[in-house]
């Protein structure tokens, strides 16, 4: 069962940069003196990617999106730890774009940041992940790592575009508290598996936008099933606000990790 995640306006996807794309920013990055970020310089690259070759059949690149190569790369450059630097020398460096609908390889890039900095390595195969956003606070699902960083305090970041939001809404998160697996829709015969004090991430519906938030479970109204499934009715208090309101459970969403009876 799929869910939407819709922001307050959708944004064209971008299928993120070529594996030549990404090489020759990289060197550009490494030996050019030209204003690297400069609308002017970032133009001119994207027109020389959009009309190459390699680009045939893909969206074509916009200036802004090589501009937030640039930025995050610089970024990625001045904030990581020396120490850091020194140790990961010989460790193979994480992919700049990778999708996230390659199970694999998406495991691959958050074991090897949760691995530089120190952290625990759970069995990733084969997930699909979301991130909360820090304009919000709501979580989204994750298309794909641009990018990653270690701050001054070791503690790790990865860039992430968001699915259905171009480079213009991607974000620096934290990969220990903003990154998790895809959360799970309940099925309407397990209603039982909740009780109260349960985490679980409900959609949170207004009239200019529904968005999912996580939320605790303050109380809930046993119903009989009819035809259309369950019928319970679930006290929440979502985290972000501490409002409360009444829902069913298909605005409810099981988060992997969490024991739910």
């Amino acid at each position: 069962m799929d869910r939407l995640r819709p922001r307050q306006r959708q944004r064209p996807n971008f299928s993120g940069f070529t594996k030549a794309e990404i090489e020759k920013m990289e060197k550009l990055f490494l030996e050019s003196r030209e204003p690297l970020q400069s609308k002017e310089f970032c133009q001119k690259i994207a027109r020389s990617f959009s009309s190459s070759a390699g680009r045939a059949g893909k969206p074509i690149v916009k200036w802004t999106e090589v501009q937030n190569w640039f930025v995050a790369r610089q970024q990625e450059s001045t904030s990581k730890v020396p120490s850091l630097n020194e140790t990961s020398k010989n460790q193979s460096r994480i992919p700049e774009t990778c999708p996230l609908n390659n199970g694999h390889q998406s495991s691959q890039i958050l074991k090897g940041v949760l691995s530089n900095a120190g952290e625990k390595v759970p069995d990733l195969s084969d997930l699909e992940f979301e991130a909360k956003s820090s304009k919000d606070g709501a979580w989204y699902d994750v298309e794909m790592f641009l990018t990653h960083r270690f701050l001054s305090s070791g503690e790790a970041e990865v860039l992430v575009r968001f699915v259905g939001f171009g480079a213009e809404e991607d974000e620096w998160v934290n990969v220990k508290k903003a990154v998790r697996e895809r959360s799970i829709p309940f099925e309407h015969s397990e209603c039982h598996k909740l009780t109260v004090g349960d985490l679980v991430l409900c959609l949170q519906e207004r009239r200019d936008q529904s968005i999912y938030y996580d939320a605790h479970i303050l109380e809930i109204e046993r119903k009989t099933h009819d035809i259309r499934g369950c019928r319970c009715l679930f006290l929440i208090r979502y985290d972000h606000d501490n409002s409360e309101e009444r829902v069913r459970l298909r605005r409810l969403c099981h988060i992997p990790g969490r024991q739910n009876r």
